[in-house]
């Protein structure tokens, strides 16, 4: 059933097909959003649509995108385009006794809004920091700061995230109930994302090794009240 104790920001955002798996609380929006690495940034410039795929980070109520100062995707964005932004974790491909009723448990999250660029210096930095400490935390202070040039060629944007719905499913298939007579395997195939052994620069002087959050680095599924759903 539809999450309680929260309503969709808006109509834009409400979930209409399957809305048994939405999901409106901003702390479970905000769980997938942390575990999440990759969104999918889409906007509508000079009558062509596009859809980029981008690291991103959540700040609070915002989501931050950076890219190249000199790109297109950004430069058309910076402007005040509306956009949507999704981010979509998977974890598990559910297998069904009839093919009709095949899934995946899935979490997402949906965005709309309107970006703005960062263009003031420790803002700038402070978002690019930001942007380092969700992909791998703790890496910012060991690594060179961006340089006054860097800082140039790098736009920033910010994406309020007050407009944003999930929708989530989880659990086993959801067959027909003449079909689970059927003698034909169902279930879940499980799905994570596994970090391997670092493997050191060729160039990196012997003698350096791994620090620990790149030795243990994963990404660890918050609390995102999700619910079953078929």
């Amino acid at each position: 059933m539809e999450s309680a104790g929260a309503r969709p920001p808006s109509a834009r955002v409400t979930i209409k097909r399957m809305p048994e798996r939405a999901v409106y609380e901003r702390a479970a929006i905000d769980a997938i959003l942390d575990e999440g690495l990759i969104c999918h940034l889409g906007f509508v410039t000079e009558g062509q649509p596009w859809v980029i795929p981008t690291i991103y980070a959540r700040d609070g109520g915002r989501l931050l995108i950076h890219g190249s100062a000199a790109g297109r995707t950004l430069r058309a964005v910076q402007g005040g385009i509306p956009v949507c932004v999704t981010v979509t974790l998977l974890d598990g491909l559910v297998l069904a006794r009839s093919a009709y009723h095949h899934s995946m448990n899935y979490r997402s999250v949906v965005i709309v809004g309107t970006a703005t660029e960062i263009v003031e210096r420790e803002a700038k930095l402070a978002a690019m920091r930001s942007l380092v400490e969700h992909v791998v935390p703790g890496r910012w202070n060991d690594v060179r700061g961006p340089s006054e040039q860097e800082l140039r060629a790098t736009m920033v944007l910010s994406i309020p995230t007050a407009e944003a719905s999930a929708k989530v499913r989880v659990g086993p298939p959801g067959d027909a109930e003449e079909d689970y007579a059927l003698e034909t395997w169902a279930g879940v195939i499980p799905l994570t994302l596994e970090a391997h052994p670092p493997m050191a620069d060729p160039r990196l002087p012997a003698g350096i090794a791994p620090p620990n959050y790149a030795r243990f680095y994963r990404r660890v599924p918050a609390g995102n009240g999700k619910q079953a759903g078929r």
